[in-house]
């Protein structure tokens, strides 16, 4: 009998759920990707029909390539966006708070700052005739672009290329605006591109009228004056309201040249301009020519103010140091009395003014930067350009320029601090650095030499040598800092012989700390600022952070003995004042493109740069020639009719005519001795005997008209 067979078991619920899942998955996954392949073969099918070909299809590739491109450079736009905007960061209003009267050393009135005790006058209160002149001459179109003028711009190309010279501006006055507010006049591409966009953000964030006004407070208007306000006030003696058409047009012919136009400097130049900015009053549409009749035939007179000189770099930095040390108080009228002495101010701007009118064009240099500073950090004078009328920028403090061998000296302090000493012995020879070999400027080696001898000569492989096997870079850079640099010094290896950019005031600040005796942190322009009813708002005696020491007396001693012999026979002669020991040290950069001196006695210490603005390089200018020159003129006049003091470890304060004599015949006879082991034999001997008898026999033979017969070299 067959065994029944047991009925089949049904699934259980839960597998029969989850069997029912994984179909309607498999189910649904495969529905959609039919869906999806008869939805691209239906878009495909569609876009043929806009298929082109021929002429029509490259003009559709070439719409978009430019979509394409046009794309890529908003991206790049974008890019170029940010650093200009980065500018409008802070409270860029908050100097018009600010109105200060500033003092020299002796009490005088020297220049001011900021809305100079009273108020801004509104537009809408200025005579039209006013606001008439500025437009026609500055910016026609002003109310009907957006912060660029295109067909400005266009216009004046064409003037331009017309004339062959620059007879018209294509800036708009909001791009003159930007500048005024957030950047400086160096004339570089980038400038340029964040002046663009900083007008459209103010067309943005601004009215018209609201522009205008800022145009016509900030300008500089020649003569230390700044708007129209001031400027109404210090060459006619009146408020803007009472401006008649003449002064008007002579002030409307200010805003872009004040120092070639200014009437108290040239009044005829100032009246010839005023005519150009009535003729613009008629082309442009705002007046008629009889309307601009009377002021032709009667120019404006000025009030005479005598030749008054304001120190207006020096001016610009004392501003910004004022309102930073009085920003908690308040208070936003005051007088400040500063450390400027007028007399070295006028000569140090002569001694650059002098040199480079003299010798600029043989060295190809066209600008120069000057801080002067007496022992205890006083500022006392400062140069910031050959011209404020043609750029406000201040070189002294702004320009970021490589030092070359003049960083030096922070290398050497560093190794004082290290147990080094000026007759320490270093090997000046070729040296590999990963992959950088420095090398000597006159591409040859000395050998072993002591640490005096190499910062005299300025040998460049002794401080790297210092750097690369017993000092390290964190020292040196910390050492810098430590002596006042306040621009960021660089961490690489390379910065040893001064590729980190630096300012005027950086070095005048970091060599200070060697005639200081050691001590840094006493550099100052300010010596009070007070309230107009007389209240102490700063005083730098008692405000002022105490001086640090950041250099022992023996460390001191030691640089000191060895820069005076830098002047004296090293690479800074030119600069050695007649019967004052001096010290210092020169810097070059690489191809020739800054030269620095920064040198100081008991007394005075001056940092002199010169170069171009737009970085190209001079005519093989070092810093031992029209630096040095440069240097010797001003701390000459400095040094009269004042009690000498000597520099720290260094005694005598007076020239010793034997000592530096005896240094230049040793240093001569060590340049001999140089030659003539560095000469080698190119000729051998037989050559050299031939070749003297054949002189022979030209110079004891008489005169023939062709070779010397055959015998006659068989002879020889």
């Amino acid at each position: 009998m067959n065994r029944p067979v047991p009925p089949r078991r049904s699934k259980s619920p839960k597998a029969t759920r989850l069997m029912a899942i994984d179909a309607w998955i498999d189910s649904t996954l495969y529905e959609a990707g039919f869906i999806a392949s008869e939805f691209w073969e239906s878009l495909t099918i569609f876009f043929r029909r806009f298929r082109f070909t021929g002429w029509k299809r490259v003009g559709f590739e070439l719409m978009g390539e430019g979509f394409t491109m046009g794309a890529a450079g908003c991206v790049v736009m974008l890019a170029l966006a940010m650093p200009a905007f980065e500018e409008t960061e802070g409270n860029w209003r908050a100097q018009d708070d600010f109105a200060v009267t500033f003092l020299d050393r002796q009490g005088n009135e020297i220049g001011q700052r900021g809305i100079i005790m009273r108020e801004s006058i509104p537009v809408d209160e200025m005579p039209d005739h006013v606001i008439k002149a500025v437009l026609a001459t500055e910016d026609r179109r002003f109310f009907e672009h957006y912060g660029i003028d295109f067909l400005g711009l266009f216009r004046a190309m064409s003037e331009n290329v017309r004339a062959n010279s620059v007879v018209q501006g294509g800036s708009t006055l909001t791009q003159q605006l930007a500048k005024n507010l957030f950047l400086s006049n160096e004339r570089t591409i980038e400038r340029k591109v964040k002046e663009a966009f900083l007008a459209v953000w103010l067309e943005v964030n601004l009215s018209k009228k609201e522009i205008l006004q800022l145009y016509l407070d900030r300008a500089y208007m020649g003569g230390g004056t700044f708007g129209i306000t001031a400027a109404a006030d210090f060459y006619f003696g009146k408020s803007v309201k009472d401006l008649n058409l003449a002064e008007a047009a002579m002030l409307a012919g200010l805003f872009k040249a004040p120092a070639k136009y200014a009437p108290h400097v040239n009044l005829p130049a100032a009246r010839a301009r005023a005519n150009v900015v009535l003729t613009n009053l008629v082309q442009g549409g705002f007046m008629t020519d009889g309307q601009v009749l009377q002021a032709r035939l009667r120019p404006a007179d000025i009030v005479d103010r005598g030749d008054r000189k304001t120190p207006d770099h020096f001016l610009d930095w004392a501003f910004e140091e004022v309102k930073r040390l009085t920003a908690k108080s308040g208070v936003r009228s005051m007088v400040a009395r500063t450390t400027i002495d007028m007399n070295l101010q006028h000569a140090t701007e002569e001694s650059v003014e002098y040199n480079l009118r003299q010798h600029g064009k043989e060295y190809g240099v066209t600008e120069g930067a000057v801080v002067v500073m007496e022992a205890g950090g006083a500022v006392r004078a400062m140069v910031g350009g050959r011209d404020y009328g043609q750029s406000q920028f201040n070189r002294a403090t702004k320009a970021l320029r490589q030092t070359g061998s003049s960083f030096k000296p922070y290398v050497y302090a560093t190794a004082m601090e290290h147990g080094f000493t000026p007759d320490s012995i270093i090997s000046d020879g070729p040296i590999v650095w990963g992959k950088w070999a420095p090398k000597n400027y006159g591409r040859s080696y000395a050998g072993g030499v002591t640490l005096t001898e190499a910062l005299v000569k300025s040998f460049n492989t002794v401080p790297v040598r210092l750097a690369k096997d017993h000092l390290d870079i964190p020292p040196i850079k910390a050492m810098a800092e430590a002596m006042g640099v306040e621009s960021t010094v660089s961490s690489h290896k390379t910065m040893v012989l001064g590729i980190s950019g630096m300012t005027v005031m950086d070095q005048a600040t970091g060599y200070s700390v060697f005639q200081n005796n050691g001590y840094a942190g006493l550099r100052h322009g300010l010596t009070q600022v007070l309230s107009r009813s007389g209240k102490v708002l700063y005083d730098w005696e008692k405000d002022a952070p105490k001086p640090r020491r950041v250099l022992s007396p023996l460390a001191v001693g030691y640089m000191n003995s060895m820069m005076v012999q830098v002047p004296e026979r090293g690479t800074a002669r030119r600069a050695a004042l007649p019967t004052i020991r001096s010290a210092g040290k020169t810097g070059t950069t690489q191809s020739y493109r800054d030269a620095w001196f920064i040198g100081y006695t008991g007394n005075y210490l001056a940092a002199v740069w010169l170069g171009n603005d737009d970085f190209s390089v001079t005519r093989r200018m070092t810093g031992g020639s029209l630096p040095a020159m440069v240097w010797n003129r001003l701390m000459t006049y400095a040094h009269e009719n004042v009690d000498l003091k000597p520099i720290p470890g260094i005694e005598n304060p007076f020239v010793d005519a034997q000592v530096v004599a005896k240094a230049e015949a040793k240093q001569q006879k060590q340049e001999a001795e140089i030659s003539n082991i560095e000469r080698r034999p190119v000729l051998t001997g037989a050559t050299t005997r031939a070749l003297r008898a054949i002189a022979d026999i030209f110079h004891n033979s008489p005169v023939i008209d062709g070779p010397p017969e055959p015998e006659t070299l068989s002879a020889l």
